[in-house]
């Protein structure tokens, strides 16, 4: 067993209950999760609430930068552990889990440099008569307490997006991790009570009761919510906000990547692989549609196939391993009705297309199923990949585009004429030029518009969604330039 994980929270749980987290991969028991009752949630937000309104608990810039590095260094120091559990609890290929230590001490890193880049602005003044013998200027202030849920895919990093900005930002934050993957959370949040930061300021709650999230969600204390999962909740709960209350929800999408007659296949196979086949395809920007010209899809699939059946599916704490599980036994039997109704209604089956075992599924290549189909209409969060041919770009355009979502899209060219006509066309939050839609680095914008999500992830935006400016007006006739 990884450990018992049990609530951070100076709260005494009332009659704590369990629920047990078993590996994706072998289904064996790995933790055991106390989780909180009714009657505990309004003294956790009575915490987080005190926290942040007591002079005495504030935490200055000075305190939270010595945080903040301190818990950098400490996870230096610890990457392999937490590389370990995060392929153990989340099924996520060993080499994969560690580029996300990787990437979560940089989150680290960017957060630092958000808190120290932080500033007002001054607000013109003197130009006029009424504006006279005045300065003007604004501070950044931390708007209050968080909530934050989290999902199960990356189960260090996306923590780190929503915590690290909220500890730059002074605001206290309620952690809720993924019931399935609470581990990780678990060992960070001690982690920065180690490295200096007061258990007032990040409590981590474990949930198995949906009206318990949304009492919390609802409370006029929480100042700011930030949702990582599916867009029916996030959107429900959304709705149940105080008012006041400022949100981020990140959701899913059905990616779409166009590739134009005149691509180097060869070269961009790598990327596609990986855009398409990483974390078993749950990745809420995973590619699922690949849309190619008809000249070259023919070319395009046999080389597709050929290298997909190659990847090694198997167990994540392998180093090798390039697919692991998907998270429950469960999702494997949804993809495989997903897949095989596909089949059914007329999609052509080039590889893959069944389960590997109760817990893994073949990687799938499916060859143009009916627009109308589940498998191109919604996300699939699985290893499948569908592709499409076309004649012409509009014609692909039309076809990368969802009713529903709209998240990340890409398309492979060397025509600067359809590039820019796909990056003002297609439906998307972001568009990339010859990179697979999975492609994020953790100070770019990242978000979604339509179901796909609202407001915008990133280190930097997220901190600046947790500061609102003061303004400040003077009024002195010794103010005179």
């Amino acid at each position: 067993m990884l450990n018992n994980i049990k609530n951070i929270t100076p709260v005494k749980i009332s009659k704590p209950h369990n629920a047990d987290v078993f590996s994706p991969w072998d289904l064996e028991k790995i933790a055991t999760v106390e989780c909180i009752n009714q009657e505990d949630v309004d003294s956790i937000l009575d915490v987080a609430d005190k926290a942040f309104n007591d002079e005495l608990k504030y935490l200055d810039k000075i305190k939270r930068l010595e945080i903040l590095n301190n818990a950098k260094k400490i996870l230096e120091n610890r990457s392999s552990d937490f590389a370990e559990i995060i392929s153990t609890e989340g099924g996520k290929p060993l080499k994969d889990s560690i580029i996300e230590v990787e990437r979560a001490i940089n989150g680290l890193e960017l957060c630092a440099e958000a808190l120290k880049k932080s500033h007002g602005t001054e607000i013109p003044m003197g130009i006029n008569i009424a504006s006279e013998n005045k300065i003007a200027f604004t501070k950044q202030f931390p708007i209050g307490p968080v909530l934050a849920i989290s999902a199960f895919n990356h189960p260090l990093n996306l923590i780190v997006h929503q915590v690290g900005p909220a500890i730059a930002a002074g605001c206290p934050i309620i952690i809720k991790p993924a019931l399935v993957t609470p581990c990780t959370c678990y060992e960070f949040v001690n982690l920065l009570i180690e490295a200096g930061l007061p258990n007032e300021f990040c409590q981590m709650i474990n949930i198995n009761n949906h009206s318990i999230t949304q009492n919390l969600v609802s409370d006029s204390r929480i100042a700011f919510f930030s949702f990582i999962g599916s867009s029916s909740i996030g959107w429900k709960l959304k709705s149940m906000l105080s008012p006041g209350t400022k949100c981020a929800l990140e959701h899913g999408g059905v990616a779409s990547v166009i590739i134009d007659q005149n691509t180097n296949l060869k070269e961009i196979l790598p990327s596609i692989l990986r855009g398409s086949f990483y974390h078993a395809g749950q990745v809420c920007v995973s590619i699922q549609k690949v849309i190619i010209h008809n000249d070259i899809i023919d070319d395009f699939i046999e080389m597709l196939r050929e290298s997909t059946v190659k990847l090694k599916v198997g167990d994540p704490r392998e180093i090798d391993t390039d697919v692991g599980p998907l998270i429950r036994p469960g999702e494997v039997k949804r993809v495989d009705k997903i897949v095989k109704k596909a089949i059914e209604e007329g999609a052509e089956l080039i590889c893959g297309g069944k389960t590997k075992s109760e817990t893994t599924y073949e990687c799938t290549i499916l060859k143009n199923p009916i627009e109308e189909s589940a498998i191109s209409q919604e996300e699939i969060f699985g290893p499948v990949l569908c592709v499409y041919g076309y004649n012409l770009i509009i014609e692909a355009i039309n076809k990368a585009n969802n009713d529903k979502y709209a998240f990340q899209s890409s398309v492979y060219t060397n025509d600067l004429d359809t590039a820019m006509l796909c990056y003002e066309k297609l439906d998307a939050k972001s568009v990339f030029i010859n990179e697979q839609t999975a492609f994020r680095v953790d100070w770019m914008p990242f978000g979604g518009i339509k179901s796909s999500g609202e407001s915008v992830g990133g280190i930097d935006y997220t901190f600046s969604d947790l500061m609102y400016d003061k303004l400040i007006i003077i009024n002195s006739k010794k103010i005179t330039k």
